[in-house]
């Protein structure tokens, strides 16, 4: 479900927020300025300080594909890749060039047009892991820069607990003011534990995961580009590129005896 980050982090907000009426409170009386403020302020700004502005423009942008979820599609991937050794066997490479304008994802034109410029199979794959590399390298940034705001937020209601309780000290006369000095105190733990933990932290370890999920689906990518460099046999492509999903996701049940991806190679084929 593309939508479960959304979900669990929107979830964990109305627990808080039932929790609190059920204990008689008013969810109005959560919010504090101020302690906001120290809190989420001074996270994204110490944040900044730690990283440079072009990755914290990204910052919407994250938000949008951690909540939107992963876009890979490694079954219709594995479909296009059997057809186009079909193709390959069947015409030779030099016809695959008149398939790349038809692809939308550059690194499958892009090691496609390796192949059939003639390239070696060894610097094609030189080539296409640096790709993987680097972009493994950027997601790994990404996801550093929501570890460092969950990070700093937790530390930052330090700080705003010991600014609230300076001011407790300094109105010990004027007992009216204690209770909203007291309740900035706490709310400040509140908003540096609970967005480090129920949002920063969550998005960073959805950003790796999604970043997990893309690296092993462009190192199938890769694999069928070698093999239909190779000129392997479309039906042993197809059963080495299911390697690369789960087992459920194979067409199969995990206490069947069949051989591991004969089920879902069977589909592959039908598709192609």
């Amino acid at each position: 479900m593309k939508a479960i980050t959304a979900i669990g982090i929107g979830g964990a907000f109305v627990c808080l927020l039932v929790s609190v009426i059920m204990e008689g409170g008013n969810p109005a009386g959560l919010l504090n300025i101020p302690a906001l403020l120290i809190v989420v302020g001074g996270t994204a700004c110490a944040t900044m300080a730690s990283t440079n502005m072009d990755q914290m423009k990204r910052i919407p942008a994250l938000y949008k594909t951690a909540i939107g979820g992963s876009k890979v599609e490694p079954d219709g991937t594995i479909a296009q890749m059997v057809k186009l050794a079909e193709r390959a066997r069947r015409d030779g490479l030099l016809a695959l060039e008149d398939d790349l304008s038809e692809l939308d994802d550059e690194f499958t034109k892009k090691g496609l047009q390796l192949v059939v410029d003639g390239t070696d199979s060894d610097l094609v794959r030189n080539i296409l892991q640096s790709e993987i590399d680097g972009m493994s390298q950027r997601h790994r940034g990404n996801a550093h820069l929501y570890a460092t705001a969950g990070g700093f937020a937790p530390t930052l209601w330090i700080l705003g607990t010991v600014l609230s309780l300076v001011h407790v000290l300094e109105n010990l006369s004027n007992p009216g003011a204690l209770g909203h000095s007291i309740a900035g105190a706490f709310l400040a733990t509140l908003y540096g534990v609970g967005s480090a933990n129920l949002v920063y932290l969550p998005v960073g370890n959805k950003l790796k995961e999604l970043s997990a999920e893309e690296v092993n689906y462009r190192e199938m990518q890769l694999e069928a580009i070698l093999s239909i460099q190779a000129g392997d046999n479309p039906r042993m492509l197809a059963e080495k590129l299911e390697t690369f999903l789960p087992p459920d996701a194979r067409g199969e049940e995990p206490d069947e005896q069949a051989q591991p991806g004969d089920a879902g190679a069977a589909e592959v084929r039908e598709a192609a």
